[in-house]
């Protein structure tokens, strides 16, 4: 068995107490975030039409790039990017029913992060890891690569022929029940 370390990196060291003091600061910091909550919902109620260009751009952008990542064929990515275009007016409604609910909380914890200077200290962790010796597989030594290759080309034309029979039978059949 072998002993391998390895560091966290997500650990905060907290060296303050919960005293009075502290806990009054906590309660201020969370009106203050609540605040900030509320401030970003009533910005996103009263820019609503900035949101909604905000959206436009980012589907704009996210769903070419996108299909250009995911379709390869040209006919069949212009006919995904005229759907795309298509389905946007749906998208935008549900992206701004989306972004209202959910993205002020998530603008609030984000900027609450970042204001929140915690120390973050790399403690390295002992991991017991069995570490067990692969065999690898064995290949079996060929003593004729042309003799391999004739084998492999009478299994192709084996499934070829198997491929031509199932075929005509399920043709019969089709001919037969209509």
């Amino acid at each position: 068995m072998t002993i391998v370390r390895q560091n966290a990196l997500n650990t905060t060291v907290n060296p303050s107490v919960n005293t009075p003091e502290t806990l009054a600061e906590k309660r201020i910091e969370a009106e203050r975030m609540h605040d900030v909550l509320i401030l970003l919902q009533n910005l996103i109620n009263s820019e609503e039409a900035t949101v909604k260009l905000i959206l436009d751009c980012l589907y704009d952008v996210g769903s070419v790039n996108i299909i250009n990542q995911k379709l390869r064929l040209k006919p069949l990515n212009r006919v995904m990017k005229l759907i795309a275009r298509m389905s946007k007016p749906v998208f935008k409604t549900l992206a701004l029913n989306w972004f209202k609910k959910n993205c002020p909380q998530l603008i609030t914890n984000w900027l609450n992060t970042q204001v929140a200077f915690e120390r973050i200290q790399n403690v390295p962790q002992e991991i017991a890891v069995e570490v067990a010796e692969l065999q690898p597989y064995p290949i079996p030594p060929t003593e004729n690569p042309y003799q391999e290759i004739k084998n492999l080309r009478s299994q192709v034309r084996l499934l070829a022929w198997i491929s031509i029979i199932a075929i005509a039978v399920l043709t019969v059949t089709a001919i037969r029940l209509n």
